[in-house]
Protein backbone atom coordinates (compact mmCIF):
# COMPACT_ATOMS: atom_id res chain seq x y z
CA UNK A 1 0.00 0.00 0.00
CA UNK A 2 1.12 3.55 -0.75
CA UNK A 3 1.39 5.90 2.10
CA UNK A 4 -0.38 9.18 2.39
CA UNK A 5 2.69 11.10 1.13
CA UNK A 6 3.03 8.84 -1.93
CA UNK A 7 -0.63 9.30 -2.85
CA UNK A 8 -0.23 13.03 -2.67
CA UNK A 9 2.72 12.91 -5.08
CA UNK A 10 0.72 10.80 -7.58
CA UNK A 11 -2.26 13.20 -7.45
CA UNK A 12 -0.02 16.21 -8.12
CA UNK A 13 1.61 14.46 -11.11
CA UNK A 14 -1.73 13.45 -12.58
CA UNK A 15 -3.11 16.97 -12.32
CA UNK A 16 -0.01 18.35 -14.03
CA UNK A 17 -0.34 15.87 -16.89
CA UNK A 18 -4.00 16.73 -17.46
CA UNK A 19 -3.28 20.43 -17.53
CA UNK A 20 -0.91 19.90 -20.51
CA UNK A 21 -3.11 17.46 -22.55
CA UNK A 22 -4.19 18.58 -26.10
CA UNK A 23 -7.75 19.83 -26.77
CA UNK A 24 -10.27 17.15 -27.72
CA UNK A 25 -10.17 16.08 -31.39
CA UNK A 26 -13.76 17.14 -32.01
CA UNK A 27 -12.85 20.77 -31.28
CA UNK A 28 -10.16 20.65 -33.95
CA UNK A 29 -12.68 19.13 -36.40
CA UNK A 30 -15.14 21.93 -35.66
CA UNK A 31 -12.44 24.51 -36.32
CA UNK A 32 -11.73 22.83 -39.65
CA UNK A 33 -15.39 23.03 -40.68
CA UNK A 34 -15.49 26.69 -39.73
CA UNK A 35 -12.46 27.38 -41.90
CA UNK A 36 -14.01 25.41 -44.79
CA UNK A 37 -17.29 27.33 -44.55
CA UNK A 38 -15.38 30.59 -44.79
CA UNK A 39 -13.64 29.36 -47.94
CA UNK A 40 -16.89 28.42 -49.76
CA UNK A 41 -18.38 31.01 -52.20
CA UNK A 42 -21.60 32.70 -51.23
CA UNK A 43 -24.77 30.93 -52.41
CA UNK A 44 -27.14 32.81 -54.67
CA UNK A 45 -30.59 31.55 -55.66
CA UNK A 46 -30.96 30.57 -59.34
CA UNK A 47 -32.85 33.17 -61.35
CA UNK A 48 -36.53 32.32 -61.67
CA UNK A 49 -38.04 31.87 -65.16
CA UNK A 50 -40.22 34.78 -66.08
CA UNK A 51 -43.89 33.81 -65.87
CA UNK A 52 -45.82 34.02 -69.12
CA UNK A 53 -48.78 36.39 -69.07
CA UNK A 54 -52.17 34.70 -68.79
CA UNK A 55 -53.96 35.08 -72.16
CA UNK A 56 -57.34 35.08 -70.42
CA UNK A 57 -56.32 38.30 -68.65
CA UNK A 58 -54.27 40.01 -71.35
CA UNK A 59 -56.14 39.11 -74.58
CA UNK A 60 -59.15 41.02 -75.92
CA UNK A 61 -62.48 39.91 -74.46
CA UNK A 62 -63.68 38.99 -77.97
CA UNK A 63 -61.93 38.19 -81.24
CA UNK A 64 -63.14 36.56 -84.47
CA UNK A 65 -60.72 35.86 -87.32
CA UNK A 66 -61.39 36.42 -90.98
CA UNK A 67 -61.56 33.07 -92.73
CA UNK A 68 -62.65 31.43 -95.97
CA UNK A 69 -65.69 29.19 -95.44
CA UNK A 70 -66.13 26.13 -97.65
CA UNK A 71 -68.48 23.16 -97.53
CA UNK A 72 -66.72 19.81 -97.58
CA UNK A 73 -66.44 18.41 -101.09
CA UNK A 74 -67.12 14.77 -100.07
CA UNK A 75 -68.95 13.17 -97.15
CA UNK A 76 -65.57 12.12 -95.67
CA UNK A 77 -63.64 15.37 -96.24
CA UNK A 78 -64.63 17.17 -93.04
CA UNK A 79 -61.05 16.87 -91.74
CA UNK A 80 -59.49 18.57 -94.78
CA UNK A 81 -62.32 21.14 -94.87
CA UNK A 82 -61.88 22.12 -91.20
CA UNK A 83 -58.10 22.21 -91.62
CA UNK A 84 -58.46 24.41 -94.69
CA UNK A 85 -60.71 26.87 -92.83
CA UNK A 86 -58.28 27.04 -89.90
CA UNK A 87 -55.38 27.72 -92.28
CA UNK A 88 -57.36 30.35 -94.17
CA UNK A 89 -57.20 32.65 -91.13
CA UNK A 90 -53.51 33.29 -91.82
CA UNK A 91 -52.77 32.26 -95.42
CA UNK A 92 -54.17 31.21 -98.78
CA UNK A 93 -54.79 27.54 -97.98
CA UNK A 94 -54.34 24.44 -100.15
CA UNK A 95 -57.41 22.74 -101.63
CA UNK A 96 -59.34 20.11 -99.73
CA UNK A 97 -58.01 17.49 -102.14
CA UNK A 98 -54.40 18.47 -101.46
CA UNK A 99 -55.03 18.57 -97.72
CA UNK A 100 -56.65 15.12 -97.85
CA UNK A 101 -53.34 13.80 -99.12
CA UNK A 102 -51.42 15.59 -96.34
CA UNK A 103 -53.77 14.30 -93.63
CA UNK A 104 -54.01 10.76 -94.97
CA UNK A 105 -57.78 11.13 -95.37
CA UNK A 106 -59.62 8.20 -96.98
CA UNK A 107 -63.26 7.26 -97.52
CA UNK A 108 -63.16 6.31 -93.84
CA UNK A 109 -62.30 9.89 -92.90
CA UNK A 110 -59.31 11.38 -91.06
CA UNK A 111 -57.98 9.23 -88.24
CA UNK A 112 -57.41 11.67 -85.38
CA UNK A 113 -56.40 15.12 -84.20
CA UNK A 114 -52.78 14.00 -84.48
CA UNK A 115 -53.26 14.03 -88.26
CA UNK A 116 -54.72 17.55 -88.33
CA UNK A 117 -51.90 18.78 -86.07
CA UNK A 118 -49.27 17.23 -88.32
CA UNK A 119 -50.96 18.60 -91.45
CA UNK A 120 -51.33 22.13 -90.07
CA UNK A 121 -47.68 22.28 -89.02
CA UNK A 122 -46.51 20.83 -92.33
CA UNK A 123 -48.39 23.42 -94.37
CA UNK A 124 -47.30 26.29 -92.11
CA UNK A 125 -43.70 25.08 -92.05
CA UNK A 126 -43.40 25.43 -88.28
CA UNK A 127 -44.55 23.65 -85.12
CA UNK A 128 -47.30 26.10 -84.27
CA UNK A 129 -49.89 23.47 -83.31
CA UNK A 130 -50.03 20.77 -80.64
CA UNK A 131 -52.59 18.01 -80.08
CA UNK A 132 -54.66 18.25 -76.90
CA UNK A 133 -56.73 15.24 -75.80
CA UNK A 134 -59.97 15.06 -73.83
CA UNK A 135 -60.13 11.33 -73.07
CA UNK A 136 -63.40 11.17 -71.12
CA UNK A 137 -66.92 11.38 -72.49
CA UNK A 138 -67.52 14.53 -70.43
CA UNK A 139 -64.77 17.11 -70.12
CA UNK A 140 -63.56 18.07 -66.66
CA UNK A 141 -63.59 21.69 -65.55
CA UNK A 142 -59.81 21.74 -65.95
CA UNK A 143 -60.03 20.40 -69.53
CA UNK A 144 -62.70 22.96 -70.43
CA UNK A 145 -60.58 25.77 -68.98
CA UNK A 146 -57.56 24.50 -70.91
CA UNK A 147 -59.61 24.55 -74.14
CA UNK A 148 -60.67 28.11 -73.31
CA UNK A 149 -57.06 29.13 -72.75
CA UNK A 150 -55.80 27.37 -75.88
CA UNK A 151 -58.50 28.91 -78.10
CA UNK A 152 -57.80 32.43 -76.81
CA UNK A 153 -54.06 31.91 -77.30
CA UNK A 154 -54.38 30.45 -80.84
CA UNK A 155 -56.92 33.04 -82.03
CA UNK A 156 -54.73 35.75 -80.56
CA UNK A 157 -51.89 34.34 -82.68
CA UNK A 158 -54.11 34.50 -85.78
CA UNK A 159 -54.56 30.73 -85.99
CA UNK A 160 -57.82 28.81 -86.23
CA UNK A 161 -58.29 25.66 -84.14
CA UNK A 162 -59.37 22.26 -85.51
CA UNK A 163 -61.54 20.05 -83.27
CA UNK A 164 -62.40 16.38 -83.74
CA UNK A 165 -65.87 15.98 -82.21
CA UNK A 166 -68.41 13.19 -81.70
CA UNK A 167 -72.00 13.12 -80.47
CA UNK A 168 -74.19 16.17 -80.13
CA UNK A 169 -74.22 19.72 -78.78
CA UNK A 170 -76.77 22.52 -78.65
CA UNK A 171 -75.47 25.86 -79.91
CA UNK A 172 -76.33 29.18 -78.31
CA UNK A 173 -79.15 29.79 -80.82
CA UNK A 174 -80.82 26.55 -79.67
CA UNK A 175 -79.94 24.37 -82.68
CA UNK A 176 -78.85 20.82 -81.94
CA UNK A 177 -75.88 19.45 -83.91
CA UNK A 178 -75.44 15.68 -83.95
CA UNK A 179 -72.52 13.69 -85.43
CA UNK A 180 -72.75 10.17 -84.08
CA UNK A 181 -69.92 8.91 -86.29
CA UNK A 182 -67.63 11.84 -85.56
CA UNK A 183 -66.78 15.04 -87.41
CA UNK A 184 -64.20 17.83 -87.68
CA UNK A 185 -64.95 21.52 -87.23
CA UNK A 186 -62.85 24.67 -87.06
CA UNK A 187 -62.95 27.20 -84.25
CA UNK A 188 -62.34 30.65 -85.69
CA UNK A 189 -63.23 33.01 -82.84
CA UNK A 190 -64.23 33.49 -79.23
CA UNK A 191 -66.09 35.96 -77.01
CA UNK A 192 -66.63 36.52 -73.28
CA UNK A 193 -62.90 35.87 -72.77
CA UNK A 194 -63.16 32.45 -74.39
CA UNK A 195 -66.21 31.20 -72.52
CA UNK A 196 -67.92 30.96 -75.91
CA UNK A 197 -66.33 29.82 -79.18
CA UNK A 198 -67.35 30.36 -82.80
CA UNK A 199 -67.50 27.12 -84.78
CA UNK A 200 -67.15 26.86 -88.56
CA UNK A 201 -68.86 23.67 -89.71
CA UNK A 202 -68.36 22.38 -93.26
CA UNK A 203 -71.17 19.78 -93.12
CA UNK A 204 -73.98 22.10 -94.24
CA UNK A 205 -76.40 19.94 -92.25
CA UNK A 206 -77.68 22.37 -89.62
CA UNK A 207 -78.38 25.72 -91.19
CA UNK A 208 -75.66 28.38 -91.09
CA UNK A 209 -72.08 27.24 -91.54
CA UNK A 210 -71.00 28.97 -88.32
CA UNK A 211 -72.50 29.15 -84.84
CA UNK A 212 -71.59 29.89 -81.23
CA UNK A 213 -71.14 27.18 -78.58
CA UNK A 214 -70.33 27.58 -74.90
CA UNK A 215 -66.83 26.34 -74.21
CA UNK A 216 -67.69 23.72 -71.57
CA UNK A 217 -70.17 21.85 -73.86
CA UNK A 218 -67.65 22.30 -76.68
CA UNK A 219 -64.98 20.55 -74.60
CA UNK A 220 -67.36 17.64 -73.91
CA UNK A 221 -68.22 17.51 -77.63
CA UNK A 222 -64.52 16.80 -78.17
CA UNK A 223 -64.70 14.07 -75.50
CA UNK A 224 -62.96 10.77 -76.40
CA UNK A 225 -61.05 12.73 -79.05
CA UNK A 226 -58.79 15.77 -79.37
CA UNK A 227 -58.11 19.10 -80.98
CA UNK A 228 -55.26 20.94 -82.68
CA UNK A 229 -54.39 24.34 -81.18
Amino acid sequence: MLGTAALAVVSVATAAALSHSPEPANNAHGAGLAALSLALPEHHDAPQAEAKPDPLLTAPAEKVLNYSFQLQTTFYNCGPAATRMALSTSMSPPSQGDLAGVLGTTVNGTNSADDTTRGLNRVLGRDAYKTHWIPGEDATGEEAEQLQRNVVSAIGDGRGVVANIVGGVTDMAGTYHEFGGGHYVAIIGYRDRGRQVKVADSSGMFGPGSYWVETYPMASWIGHRGYSA
